[in-house]
């Protein structure tokens, strides 16, 4: 019997998600808002903005297809880590060894090669977007295969789970801030060139990030907190008997919905901000800041509720709830109040969905992978994780493409419709996850 990962070590574990989610948000929030600036943002343009076919426009055709070619690598990756025979272990090692190149990469998305709309600059950002997602996975992919290996019990799923979303909202909150800094950097260090000062603070940024990610590594001992038992199941069996497995399916499939509307939000922010409420970008930091107060006042109600009313109930409710707060998407600006008031309080309502959503399907998903591995006699955590990252990501590739191809339709002030209509289509993909996760059967043994 392992010992029981103390709160220390839970913390420690969690450092490692805030420092992923920091990177990852930097690519979410600014790489759209920088490849396809709005006339009032200031920022130059780097590549083309004609749309192809009348529908495509480049930025949204190199994030889909970097993504998909990401996605492709998720489960070489978790087959690799599955059934590694490292004396040091499964996941750590390749964990440490993917710290470095994501750091690189996150930069280099932020750095085109020249100060003008040019064939190169989209060629650089798709080996870059490339280079950035592949390490990045072998950093994530490992890592929530340790959640199943360092949590015993269901409860312990939950409550490391919560670490683990608190790291989470902690990244966004501080990437969220990447545009504070970028107007200190050019008031207060002399920085004139605002898309330089966004370069430096997106370094600094993803230095930090580094280093959370590394505390993990460095802090959990792997061999001494998991019973690590390396897969010898052929990839091609192993993705086989996960997909063939109903329950996860429907967990998929309701993930996959929800992560579109999730990337619809991200992907949105400044646009919502600078554009449909006309207030400065600098504001995000305090909407991330909101968020991250509510949810956390939220993460106690989830674990005691969960405990009493079950985790799908609460999922399902949160889902619901979610959906109804995207229509108000469509009508910020529209509101006889305050811009202000319009956008922070949309943030605080949805922090309260998104406190459950952030914590539960986690737990869920290592339920389902502990059961697997009752019922078959195969350690096949990361296999897991990387069909649910599959989709996740095919489902951000989805969510960026639809919304960059909706600012086609408008993305500046007074011709925002683009905009508004992620309000629509975010709540019609909330309702339809909910619908769908009624199918999945909670087990209640674990």
């Amino acid at each position: 019997m392992k010992e029981k990962l103390p709160i220390g070590k839970q913390i420690a574990y969690a450092f490692g998600m805030m420092g992923w989610s920091i990177m990852i948000n930097l690519i979410g929030v600014i790489l759209i808002y920088l490849y396809i600036p709005p006339d009032n943002s200031g920022l130059p343009k780097f590549i083309t903005q004609v749309a192809i076919l009348g529908v495509f426009n480049v930025i949204a055709i190199v994030t889909s297809s970097t993504r998909l070619i990401d996605a492709v690598y998720d489960p070489l990756i978790a087959q690799f880590s599955d059934s590694s025979k490292n004396p040091k272990g499964r996941r750590i090692p390749l964990m440490k060894l993917a710290i470095i190149p994501s750091l690189i990469f996150c930069c280099l998305v932020f750095y085109p090669l020249r100060d003008e709309e040019c064939t190169l600059n989209i060629v650089w950002l798709v080996f870059m977007l490339i280079g950035f997602y592949v390490s990045s996975t072998t950093y994530i992919i490992p890592y929530n295969a340790l959640l199943p290996e360092l949590a015993p019990t269901s409860e312990d799923k939950v409550r490391l789970a919560t670490w683990q979303s608190v790291g989470y909202v902690f990244g966004i909150g501080i990437a969220s801030n990447a545009f504070n800094l970028t107007e200190v950097m050019q008031h207060s260090f002399g920085v004139d060139s605002k898309i330089h000062a966004l370069q430096i603070t997106i370094f600094l940024f993803a230095v930090l990030a580094a280093i959370f990610m590394l505390i993990t590594v460095l802090t959990i001992d792997e061999k001494k907190y998991c019973t690590s038992v390396p897969s010898s199941v052929p990839l091609k069996q192993a993705l086989i008997q996960t997909l063939s497995n109903k329950n996860f399916l429907f967990f998929i499939v309701a993930d996959f919905s929800y992560f579109i509307s999730i990337t619809l939000i991200t992907s949105g922010l400044m646009f919502f901000v600078k554009v449909l409420l006309q207030l400065p970008e600098s504001i995000g930091n305090k909407l991330m800041i909101t968020m991250v107060l509510v949810s956390f006042i939220f993460y106690p109600v989830t674990n005691w509720a969960a405990k009493k009313v079950g985790k799908k109930k609460i999922v399902i409710g949160s889902l619901i709830l979610l959906s109804c707060i995207f229509l108000g998407i469509f009508m910020l600006g529209k509101f006889a109040v305050n811009a202000e008031v319009q956008i922070f309080s949309l943030i605080a309502l949805a922090a309260i969905p998104l406190a459950s959503l952030n914590i539960l399907p986690v737990a869920i998903l290592a339920e389902v992978i502990e059961k697997d591995s009752r019922e078959t006699k195969q350690n096949k955590e990361a296999i897991y994780f990387a069909v649910r990252y599959f989709f996740v990501k095919i489902s951000q590739t989805v969510g960026i493409a639809l919304f960059s191809m909706s600012l086609l339709y408008g993305k500046d002030v007074g011709n925002d419709l683009g905009i508004r209509l992620n309000g629509i289509l975010g709540f019609v993909l909330c309702l339809l996850a909910a619908i769908i996760f009624t199918k999945f059967k909670e087990n209640k043994t674990i």
